[in-house]
Protein backbone atom coordinates (compact mmCIF):
# COMPACT_ATOMS: atom_id res chain seq x y z
CA UNK A 1 0.00 0.00 0.00
CA UNK A 2 1.62 3.19 -1.02
CA UNK A 3 0.27 6.00 0.99
CA UNK A 4 -0.53 8.87 -1.92
CA UNK A 5 -2.49 12.61 -1.88
CA UNK A 6 -4.71 14.26 -4.20
CA UNK A 7 -2.49 16.14 -6.49
CA UNK A 8 -5.03 18.81 -6.30
CA UNK A 9 -6.64 19.77 -9.66
CA UNK A 10 -7.28 23.30 -10.57
CA UNK A 11 -10.42 24.62 -9.07
CA UNK A 12 -12.85 25.44 -12.00
CA UNK A 13 -11.31 22.46 -14.02
CA UNK A 14 -14.68 20.78 -16.07
CA UNK A 15 -15.68 17.62 -15.45
CA UNK A 16 -14.34 14.96 -17.58
CA UNK A 17 -17.20 13.46 -19.67
CA UNK A 18 -17.88 9.96 -19.02
CA UNK A 19 -20.17 6.50 -20.00
CA UNK A 20 -19.06 3.66 -17.86
CA UNK A 21 -20.99 0.09 -16.68
CA UNK A 22 -22.70 0.55 -13.05
CA UNK A 23 -22.87 -2.54 -10.66
CA UNK A 24 -26.38 -1.90 -11.10
CA UNK A 25 -26.35 -3.22 -15.24
CA UNK A 26 -26.47 0.17 -16.72
CA UNK A 27 -24.52 2.43 -18.39
CA UNK A 28 -23.90 5.99 -16.34
CA UNK A 29 -23.07 9.23 -18.10
CA UNK A 30 -21.87 12.56 -16.87
CA UNK A 31 -25.42 13.38 -18.46
CA UNK A 32 -27.36 11.07 -15.98
CA UNK A 33 -26.63 13.25 -13.18
CA UNK A 34 -28.57 16.94 -13.00
CA UNK A 35 -28.26 17.27 -9.31
CA UNK A 36 -27.10 21.50 -8.44
CA UNK A 37 -24.03 19.55 -7.20
CA UNK A 38 -22.31 16.26 -7.91
CA UNK A 39 -19.68 14.33 -5.93
CA UNK A 40 -17.42 11.77 -7.90
CA UNK A 41 -15.23 9.98 -5.77
CA UNK A 42 -12.59 7.68 -7.08
CA UNK A 43 -12.76 4.60 -4.63
CA UNK A 44 -12.10 1.00 -5.07
CA UNK A 45 -12.70 -1.93 -2.68
CA UNK A 46 -9.72 -3.13 -0.91
CA UNK A 47 -8.35 0.17 0.11
CA UNK A 48 -8.11 0.43 3.86
CA UNK A 49 -8.35 4.16 3.61
CA UNK A 50 -11.98 3.54 1.37
CA UNK A 51 -13.19 1.09 3.88
CA UNK A 52 -12.84 3.48 6.47
CA UNK A 53 -14.57 5.84 5.21
CA UNK A 54 -17.07 4.42 3.14
CA UNK A 55 -19.99 4.13 5.83
CA UNK A 56 -19.64 8.15 5.92
CA UNK A 57 -19.39 8.32 2.32
CA UNK A 58 -22.88 6.90 1.84
CA UNK A 59 -24.34 8.36 4.34
CA UNK A 60 -23.26 11.92 3.10
CA UNK A 61 -25.30 10.56 -0.39
CA UNK A 62 -28.29 10.08 1.75
CA UNK A 63 -28.46 13.05 3.48
CA UNK A 64 -27.51 15.09 0.15
CA UNK A 65 -30.12 13.35 -2.35
CA UNK A 66 -31.73 15.27 -4.55
CA UNK A 67 -29.24 17.81 -4.14
CA UNK A 68 -25.68 16.26 -4.81
CA UNK A 69 -25.47 13.14 -6.36
CA UNK A 70 -23.23 10.85 -5.47
CA UNK A 71 -20.93 8.66 -7.73
CA UNK A 72 -18.22 5.94 -6.98
CA UNK A 73 -15.40 5.08 -9.65
CA UNK A 74 -13.48 2.23 -9.35
CA UNK A 75 -9.84 2.33 -11.46
CA UNK A 76 -7.85 0.06 -10.35
CA UNK A 77 -6.12 -2.64 -12.60
CA UNK A 78 -8.31 -5.47 -11.58
CA UNK A 79 -5.96 -8.01 -12.89
CA UNK A 80 -2.93 -7.16 -10.33
CA UNK A 81 -5.66 -6.55 -7.78
CA UNK A 82 -8.88 -8.64 -8.10
CA UNK A 83 -10.22 -7.49 -4.98
CA UNK A 84 -10.84 -4.79 -7.05
CA UNK A 85 -12.43 -6.35 -10.22
CA UNK A 86 -16.38 -5.82 -11.71
CA UNK A 87 -17.76 -8.82 -9.87
CA UNK A 88 -15.62 -8.03 -6.67
CA UNK A 89 -17.42 -4.81 -6.92
CA UNK A 90 -20.76 -5.45 -6.86
CA UNK A 91 -20.50 -7.75 -3.72
CA UNK A 92 -18.93 -4.61 -2.11
CA UNK A 93 -21.88 -2.47 -2.90
CA UNK A 94 -24.54 -4.72 -2.02
CA UNK A 95 -22.99 -5.74 1.26
CA UNK A 96 -22.51 -1.62 2.27
CA UNK A 97 -26.00 -0.79 0.40
CA UNK A 98 -24.52 1.51 -1.90
CA UNK A 99 -26.86 3.92 -2.23
CA UNK A 100 -25.20 5.96 -5.08
CA UNK A 101 -24.03 4.40 -8.77
CA UNK A 102 -20.40 2.78 -8.55
CA UNK A 103 -18.59 2.41 -11.52
CA UNK A 104 -15.98 0.32 -13.72
CA UNK A 105 -13.19 2.65 -14.92
CA UNK A 106 -11.68 -0.61 -16.62
CA UNK A 107 -9.88 1.58 -19.52
CA UNK A 108 -8.35 3.84 -16.61
CA UNK A 109 -9.22 6.92 -18.63
CA UNK A 110 -11.97 8.80 -16.59
CA UNK A 111 -9.16 8.61 -13.58
CA UNK A 112 -6.36 9.94 -15.68
CA UNK A 113 -9.42 12.70 -17.07
CA UNK A 114 -9.97 13.88 -13.29
CA UNK A 115 -6.37 13.79 -12.25
CA UNK A 116 -7.46 11.41 -9.86
CA UNK A 117 -3.85 9.72 -7.64
CA UNK A 118 -5.23 8.06 -4.90
CA UNK A 119 -8.53 6.56 -3.35
CA UNK A 120 -10.51 7.42 -2.08
CA UNK A 121 -10.27 11.13 -4.59
CA UNK A 122 -13.07 13.23 -3.95
CA UNK A 123 -13.78 15.92 -7.10
CA UNK A 124 -17.18 18.36 -6.51
CA UNK A 125 -18.69 20.48 -9.15
CA UNK A 126 -21.23 22.51 -9.10
CA UNK A 127 -24.56 23.29 -11.37
CA UNK A 128 -21.61 24.06 -14.40
CA UNK A 129 -19.88 20.85 -13.16
CA UNK A 130 -17.00 22.64 -12.94
CA UNK A 131 -14.59 21.47 -10.31
CA UNK A 132 -15.06 23.23 -6.85
CA UNK A 133 -13.76 21.42 -4.75
CA UNK A 134 -10.82 18.40 -4.24
CA UNK A 135 -9.51 17.24 -1.07
CA UNK A 136 -10.52 15.26 2.16
CA UNK A 137 -13.91 14.00 3.11
CA UNK A 138 -12.51 15.44 6.67
CA UNK A 139 -10.20 15.54 8.94
CA UNK A 140 -9.87 11.95 10.19
CA UNK A 141 -9.87 9.14 7.56
CA UNK A 142 -9.31 6.61 10.22
CA UNK A 143 -12.18 7.32 12.81
CA UNK A 144 -15.01 8.91 12.69
CA UNK A 145 -15.52 9.61 16.26
CA UNK A 146 -12.83 12.14 16.18
CA UNK A 147 -13.90 14.19 13.19
CA UNK A 148 -13.95 18.06 13.83
CA UNK A 149 -14.02 19.26 10.31
CA UNK A 150 -16.39 18.08 7.93
CA UNK A 151 -14.46 19.61 4.91
CA UNK A 152 -16.92 18.01 1.92
CA UNK A 153 -20.22 18.75 3.74
CA UNK A 154 -18.90 22.33 3.68
CA UNK A 155 -18.18 22.54 0.46
CA UNK A 156 -21.07 20.42 -0.57
CA UNK A 157 -23.04 23.64 1.74
CA UNK A 158 -21.37 26.36 -0.14
CA UNK A 159 -22.25 24.67 -3.79
CA UNK A 160 -25.64 24.39 -2.98
CA UNK A 161 -25.55 28.29 -1.27
CA UNK A 162 -23.98 29.09 -4.45
CA UNK A 163 -20.99 30.60 -2.74
CA UNK A 164 -17.14 30.74 -3.65
CA UNK A 165 -14.91 27.39 -3.58
CA UNK A 166 -13.05 26.88 0.07
CA UNK A 167 -10.27 29.19 0.21
CA UNK A 168 -8.40 26.10 2.28
CA UNK A 169 -8.62 22.79 0.64
CA UNK A 170 -6.79 19.66 2.49
CA UNK A 171 -5.47 17.27 -0.06
CA UNK A 172 -7.41 13.61 0.50
CA UNK A 173 -4.85 10.88 1.36
CA UNK A 174 -4.81 7.02 0.53
CA UNK A 175 -3.62 4.28 -1.35
CA UNK A 176 -2.15 4.57 -4.52
CA UNK A 177 -4.24 4.10 -7.51
CA UNK A 178 -3.08 0.73 -9.55
CA UNK A 179 -2.54 1.83 -12.89
CA UNK A 180 -1.73 -1.29 -15.81
CA UNK A 181 1.38 -1.01 -17.03
CA UNK A 182 0.59 0.40 -20.28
Amino acid sequence: MALMESTMVPLGSACPDFTLPGVDGRLWSLHDFHTPALLVVVMCNHCPYVQSIDDRLNALAKAYAGRCSVVGINSNDAVAYPDDSFEAMRGRAKAKSYVFPYLWDEEQSVARALGAACTPDFFLYDPHRRLSYRGRLDDNWKDAAHVTRQDLKEAIDGVLSGREPLETQYPSMGCSIKWRSR
